[in-house]
């Protein structure tokens, strides 16, 4: 028999004899059953075949074998001497090579030559599924092969130890220098092929080890593992005859970018090549994807490639790819995100009198960076720059110094970046004071006599203050009536002489309406923004420490404690908050809740499905659906010992950063990171301490302790990659901090932080490290009785356009003009108000 002829005989049996090789090919379970199936389909079709020939008279068949039943391998025929149908052995069988074994030992080219062999002999031959058939008589099987093989390596082992580098690689390696060392050993002309006479003589070299090899011999080598039966044995036919897997990956495509547009899908293919390539492994941040239940990424194509469906700015980052058991040999593919712009302005309509400045604002959001430009009337204004006319922060304010009336008209901010282009218009009217025109009218109406205010809880009501003008412009007494119930706003308890209000925690929804927690009450209040009075009343679990809008779902969180002690927790929504009226308050199934976290929705991120609830004293955070109030997982913090205290997010890369404390540990634990595309733990943010924030664009992440003189900045930049920007050394604690965008660079951002034991308040830009103090401020708030109050000094922002914010003192409150750095007034006779929402923008 011819060698090729032997490995064709042996492929069709399928894994088993490939499993006796020592071959770890996935798709070679498939060929066995495939081979198994075939040849079983195909002894079904021959007898078929034969049992219709015997049953009809076709094929020149006489019609009296028509009811003759002939057996496999015969065929009905009348008889010569009687005239009689009788069953006669085939003469001869069509030329088909599908070899098959039988039970007398010996090899048939196919399933018609056996029955006809059973026919013509007179006995029963039945197929035999077991290689042995092919190797009857054969001295060397393929247990003894498989041993030739190993004998040979470590023979080789002996005569040329590895040397000291290669003793440092990995046991793939190390296999393929030794299999190539052999190699070179039995090419004795080196010619890089080896023949019958080239393993023949090395036998001849070994003849103590023969009684190792039993009936193999290295020339079988060439019997078994000469796939095209030339007669020679290549280096590659050698590696695959050892088992040697061989991989490559060309130099320039060590790195792989991708760039997707958001809302598409995406295929990352593996560049790692070679024989015997095992599946190949996709990692993202060190975990392996092959094996997670991923909505987004659940389909790995026949060639091993990664599908990504409906991307998002949370997928973006590296992925790497490898062979299994080959992690020396990766791929790296980075994916980039790019966003269509999306804008806002502001504001969308004003009106001003003669002679005075006029700013009209555009901010603008995407990947890559959108380029802003502004029409006036649909002519583009940067053909009439002048010193009357002038565009500051790249573009993203149109400054006029001193309006007139030719001034009037409608400005379009348009940003456009190489995915897609948004737009929106920006009016201005001027008009003179004394006349009463539409321009005025619209103007008024669109809000912004009740809106652009801060609304600070205080201890005696509810104050509403305008920052331009610094002045009260409405305030709210203990005394007055809710308007649904014509309950107090703060009822007066029997025997108190004073009437002091008790807050907890206040949210702005959708510039409507603001929710804020009145714990002592057990009751959430709901204050109409546009009549700037207290509309209804919702009676809640015991003593509700704190709310969250998620805006997403239009609904309003209450974590409430049960008791002082927060031995009662409870977790109860409000939905169709912004509608003020007719909401229902529905209780959630989660118990021993110690703190929850809402993703920040964003200009590019306006929708969240995800919130995440977790206890101070547990190792655990857990993922609940936003919509259907359910729980779907669990993220375990334990191997890293961290108890969660707070979370922050960024929807570049899709980072979670929780702020950890590890129980009786005296100093402060490493932040940790989860990736929430595999809702695991990637490790620790490098020496990351304190409790994290983040910019309202997701690019930067800020980090305080009240404990600590630390402050950390990282960015994170648009490829996903989260890296540190500096660490600054401050005096003492940070007890509070809020972002505002800078006036003089477009996208970037300030911090304003508050100190925990000095009155002053430092600002930071961001990218630059820049540094300033604003000092002087008077004593914060003194430390409140209750456990639910919030930071020791507090500070507030007036949104994405806004230039004002607020600090409040124990009497009283200041305002800093974020613009220009400085202190804007101090209003006074306002005594702890340390809850605070800004209404403005919509």
């Amino acid at each position: 028999m011819k060698p090729g002829h032997v490995w064709l005989h042996l492929a069709l049996l399928g894994a088993s004899l490939l499993a006796a090789l020592g071959r770890t090919d996935p798709g070679a379970g498939r060929g066995l059953d495939v081979g198994v199936e075939e040849s079983q389909a195909e002894e079904f079709r021959s007898f078929e075949v034969t049992r219709r020939k015997g049953l009809s008279a076709h094929e020149g068949l006489p019609a009296s074998c028509g009811k003759t039943l002939c057996g496999r391998g015969s065929r009905c025929a009348l008889s010569r001497e009687t005239g009689e149908p009788e069953c006669r052995c085939l003469e001869a069988c069509k030329p088909s090579y599908l070899p098959v074994c039988g039970s007398n030992g010996r090899f048939y080219e196919n399933h018609c030559e056996l029955h006809r062999a059973a026919c013509l002999l007179g006995k029963k031959i039945v197929i035999v599924h077991s290689k042995d058939c092919f190797l009857r008589g054969d001295p060397c099987t393929m247990a003894d092969y498989a041993r030739l093989k190993n004998v040979l390596l470590a023979l080789q082992t002996h005569l040329q130890p590895l040397q000291e580098g290669s003793s440092r690689q990995d046991p793939a390696s190390q296999k393929r220098l030794l299999v190539e060392s052999l190699f070179k050993g039995l090419d004795a002309d080196g010619d890089g092929h080896l023949g019958s006479s080239e393993l023949a003589r090395h036998v001849l070299k070994e003849q103590d080890l023969q009684e190792s090899f039993l009936g193999c011999s290295p020339s079988d080598l060439l019997r078994f593992d000469d796939y095209n039966s030339d007669g020679w044995l290549t280096l590659r036919e050698f590696y695959t005859a050892f088992q040697v897997v061989q991989l490559s990956l060309a130099p320039k495509e060590e790195v792989s970018v991708a760039t997707v547009t958001v809302g598409l899908s995406t295929v990352l293919t593996c560049a790692v090549r070679g024989d015997l390539r095992p599946p190949i492994i996709w990692k993202r941040n060190g975990l392996a994807l092959n094996f997670l239940d991923l909505e987004d990424i659940n389909d790995f194509g026949e060639d091993d490639s990664l599908y990504i469906t409906k991307v998002t700015t949370i997928h973006m980052g590296n992925y790497t790819c490898h062979a299994s058991g080959h992690e020396e040999l990766f791929q790296t593919h980075v994916l980039q995100v790019n966003v269509p712009p999306v804008i806002r302005v502001y504001p969308e309509t004003q009106a001003q009198e003669p002679g005075v400045a006029a700013s009209l604002r555009c901010h603008a959001e995407g990947i890559p960076m959108p380029r802003i430009t502004w029409l006036k009337n649909g002519m583009d204004v940067s053909t009439q720059m002048s010193k009357q006319l002038s565009l500051l922060a790249n573009g993203s304010e149109l400054h006029i110094g001193s309006v007139r009336y030719e001034d009037t008209g409608a400005y379009t901010c348009i940003a456009k970046n190489e995915v897609g282009v948004d737009e929106d218009i920006s009016s201005l009217f001027i008009e003179d004071s004394a006349r009463k025109t539409l321009a005025n009218i619209l103007w008024r109406e669109e809000g912004l006599s009740v809106g652009n205010m801060f609304y600070v809880f205080s201890d005696d009501g509810i104050v509403i203050l305008h920052p331009v003008d610094c002045e009260i412009q409405r305030h709210l007494k203990p005394t007055e009536k809710i308007f649904t119930s014509y309950e107090e706003i703060c009822p007066q308890e029997e025997g108190d002489a004073t009437q002091p209000c008790q807050w907890a925690s206040a949210v702005n929804v959708r510039h409507r309406y603001i929710y804020v927690a009145q714990p002592a009450l057990s009751r959430v209040l709901v204050v109409d923004v546009q009549a700037q009075k207290v509309l209804q009343s919702i009676g809640v679990d015991p003593l509700p420490a704190k709310l969250s809008y998620d805006k997403s779902h239009d609904q309003v969180w209450v974590l409430s404690w049960g008791d002082v002690y927060k031995s009662q927790p409870s977790l109860q929504v409000i939905t169709e908050a912004s509608t003020g009226q007719g909401q229902h308050l529905i209780r959630t199934p989660f118990t021993g809740v110690d703190d929850f976290f809402i993703p920040p929705t964003n200009l590019i991120i306006n929708h969240n499905r995800f919130g995440f609830i977790f206890n101070k004293s547990v190792p655990a955070v857990h993922k609940v659906d936003l919509e259907t109030l359910m729980p779907l997982k669990t993220i375990g913090l334990q191997r890293h010992r961290c108890l969660p205290q707070a979370l922050a997010h960024t929807h570049l890369g899709g980072y979670f950063f929780v702020q950890c404390r590890q129980d009786r540990a005296p100093a402060a634990a490493p932040q940790l990171l989860i990736d929430s595309v595999t809702d695991s733990v990637v490790g620790p943010n490098g020496d990351v301490t304190g409790t994290p924030h983040t910019s309202p664009d997701g690019r930067f992440v800020v980090s305080t302790a009240a404990t600590s003189p630390q402050l950390h900045v990282q960015e994170v930049t648009l490829q996903g990659e989260i890296r540190t920007l500096y660490d600054l050394k401050i005096s003492q604690g940070i007890s509070d901090v809020a972002f505002q965008r800078s006036f003089t660079h477009s996208n970037q951002y300030y911090v304003y932080a508050t100190l925990e034991t000095e009155p002053d308040l430092l600002f930071l830009e961001l990218s630059t490290g820049s540094t300033g103090v604003l000092k002087n401020f008077k004593e914060p708030p003194l430390g409140p009785a209750q456990s639910w109050g919030g930071p020791r000094r507090i500070v507030r922002d007036s949104g994405l356009f806004g230039q004002y914010l607020l600090m409040p003192a124990r009497e009283s409150l200041f305002l800093i003009n974020g613009r220009q750095h400085t202190l804007q007034c101090e209003v006074s006779g306002v005594k702890r108000g340390t809850t605070v929402v800004w209404v403005g923008e919509v």
